[in-house]
């Protein structure tokens, strides 16, 4: 007679189930093949007999897997050596085609093949530090006798001075509106100095190393023409990049809103950069480019982890996104710290508008060099002014880990970085609206108030022009050009840069176009050296404005330091301006003009189409000129563009 008792069911975890069913197939598949739940291992006694055709049946499909699963172990067990091999010929595949185009054209490929020794170099050096790191130090422990290491550092600032002092007396022999430049630098330390909150705790190694730094790095760009190549070269390439972003505009605006209307060719340039900045975070190259230079600041200069982390990623982001790469530790950071963050995002700019200004037709390779040497200097300056009196918890960079965001792949990352563009375009717009109709409104109010008293055209911009004039001299810029450039200044620290770069971008336009320099008491345009020195001085947040993002920003992420944030926040904004002061005074120092002269006479006797620059130098030199090499033709060509009495 049959029993009618049910056989007990096999138990299955909700951890197997979780994982789901191929995961649940490959565990029992692997203990059959261990033999651990075989019919054959249970005796008659114990119902083998019974169940051993009903135990097979839910397997008979599975052990036509085991193939399938021994190849899924294999690899498991062999992923390490997997991606060796595919590192492996990834690599060789880039050797190979790296070879092939330097042996076609070197010239066209010597951009790849520069890109590719830096990033070998890089990798040497962190395989070095691995394999070598502990001993070299066990090497220089001997070498770090204090006595020796103060007089060696006494030896190379002794040395660093005297070569600074020998460099001007023979650099500004042919030059000598560098010394004015020398001169600004030396009275905007000595105004920080006087307002240091700590004067007898000022870190000196931490501002001459922080200026050095900014000296060799203006000296790179400006002064080397290989320096000077590389950074016009990634200018241009950022152009090239920049220019993508028409593509995208012109299907969603159309052609005719991108050619005319301001909006939609600047702004659409925000959410690009934004989207391409989003995916190098993600994938880890900024972060990876952020500590390289975190660390040379760091070991050079002596300051803290999290302050040389924020300011290296102002570099590349904005006030309020800096400080999120070390979000965790601002609760517990000193107040000198907070001063370095804040500075730090008051002398810079951001990344995205970074791509903005270029698209202006300001000079990008003096953006990006005014954008990597304010880092130093923001450093240094910060110092001066607020000294590290506290004891810092994070001297050591192990402690600080920066995150790669939150999307789960690329394409996340994409759509995040435009998303999030969507409000700093939304903001950068409703400013622009505002600051400017602002601007309107004051500079009718004064024209008002000038006429009572009989002074006409007293405006906004006419104020700041006399009251930054020895600002504006101070950073070498010559006397004619002043009244302009301390007009930007007002703009830039009373209203914002982006309108001050718009303004700049108009007036390098007109020189480009050739225009006459004068047109009754209004100057058009301003010279090349003047245009770059205020390049570098408006390269910065430092406006009344941003003191109220600076404060919502950084009190978003530590409400309990609210207090700290706004004691600071003033001196910080101050030390900011003067950041991007001294780094025009740097630029000062170093600038000469780059380019190939041009032959006048031979411009001016061919046949020409429109002006330029050029033309326009090269016909005052016509019209001053009494000899023979400019003929009846060229005074000709220059009479159609110029009005001058030779040409009555």
């Amino acid at each position: 007679m049959e029993t009618n008792t049910p056989r007990p069911k096999e138990s299955i975890s909700l951890a197997s189930v979780a994982n789901g069913l191929d995961n649940m197939g490959a565990e029992i598949l692997e203990s059959l093949e261990e033999g651990q739940t075989s019919g054959s291992d249970l005796s008659p006694a114990e119902g083998g007999n019974s169940s051993s055709k009903a135990s097979q049946e839910p397997f008979s499909g599975g052990r036509s897997l085991q193939p399938a699963l021994r190849a899924r172990r294999f690899c498991r067990e062999h992923a390490q050596l997997f991606r060796w091999i595919r590192t492996g010929l990834l690599c060789t595949a880039f050797a190979a085609f790296l070879l092939i185009a330097c042996l076609l054209n070197f010239q066209r490929a010597l951009a790849l093949f520069v890109l590719t020794c830096v990033v070998l170099a890089f990798l040497a050096h962190g395989l070095l530090k691995r394999l070598l790191g502990p001993k070299l130090r066990r090497c220089a422990r001997p070498l770090g006798h204090p006595r020796l290491s103060l007089w060696l550092k006494r030896g190379v600032a002794l040395a660093a001075f005297l070569g600074l002092v020998l460099w001007l007396a023979l650099d500004t022999s042919r030059r000598p509106e560098q010394l004015v430049s020398f001169a600004g630098i030396c009275v905007f330390i000595g105004v920080l100095f006087a307002c240091s909150k700590h004067h007898r705790a000022v870190s000196w190694r931490a501002v001459f190393w922080g200026l050095g730094l900014q000296f060799v790095l203006g000296l790179l760009v400006i002064r080397t023409e290989p320096g000077f190549i590389a950074f016009q070269w990634l200018g241009d390439q950022i152009q090239i990049f920049l220019s993508y972003t028409e593509a995208g505009s012109r299907f969603v605006f159309g052609e005719a809103l991108v050619k005319d209307v301001f909006a939609f060719q600047v702004l659409p340039i925000i959410v690009f950069f934004s989207c391409v900045m989003s995916i190098l975070y993600h994938v880890g190259l900024m972060q990876w480019l952020i500590l390289k230079i975190a660390w040379l600041m760091q070991v050079t200069m002596g300051t803290t982890a999290t302050e040389t982390l924020s300011v290296a990623g102002n570099i590349f982001v904005s006030q309020t996104e800096a400080p999120l790469l070390i979000r965790p530790y601002l609760e517990d950071m000193t107040l000198s710290e907070v001063h370095v963050v804040m500075t730090g995002g008051y002398a810079t700019i951001a990344g995205s508008l970074l791509g903005a200004y270029i698209s202006f037709g300001i000079d990008a390779a003096s953006l990006i060099a005014a954008s990597v040497m304010a880092a130093p200097c923001a450093l240094a300056l910060s110092k001066l002014v607020y000294p590290e009196v506290e004891e810092s918890k994070f001297r050591s960079e192990e402690g600080v880990k920066l995150s790669s965001g939150d999307a789960q792949n690329i394409l996340e990352a994409a759509s995040n970085g435009a998303a999030i563009s969507v409000r700093v375009v939304a903001n950068i717009a409703a400013n622009l609206i505002a600051f400017l109709a602002v601007l309107a409104f004051i500079n009718a109010a004064f024209s008002w108030l000038g006429d009572m008293v009989d002074i006409q055209g007293l405006s906004f911009q006419l104020l700041c022009s006399f009251i930054l004039r020895p600002v504006a001299f101070l950073m070498g810029v010559a006397w004619e050009d002043c009244p302009v450039v301390a007009e930007l200044l007002g703009i830039k620290l009373f209203l914002n840069e982006f309108v001050a770069y718009q303004e700049l971008s108009q007036y390098k336009q007109r020189r480009l176009a050739g225009v006459e320099e004068w047109v009754g008491a209004k100057k058009q345009w301003i010279s090349v050296r003047a245009e770059i020195l205020t390049t570098y001085a408006l390269c910065g947040f430092a406006n009344l404005s941003s003191i109220g993002i600076m404060l919502g920003g950084l009190t978003s992420m530590a409400p309990r330091r609210k207090s700290d944030f706004s004691q600071i926040v003033l001196r910080a904004l101050f030390t900011g301006a003067c950041v991007s002061l001294v780094n025009a005074c740097v630029a000062g120092i170093l600038y000469v003009p780059w380019g190939a002269e041009v032959n006048c006479a031979s411009l001016l006797n061919a046949t020409l189409s429109s002006s330029s620059f050029e033309v326009y130098q090269c016909c005052r030199e016509a019209f001053q000129s009494t000899g023979p090499e400019f003929g009846p033709e060229a005074l000709i060509n220059c009479c159609r563009f110029y009005n001058h009495t030779t040409c009555a």
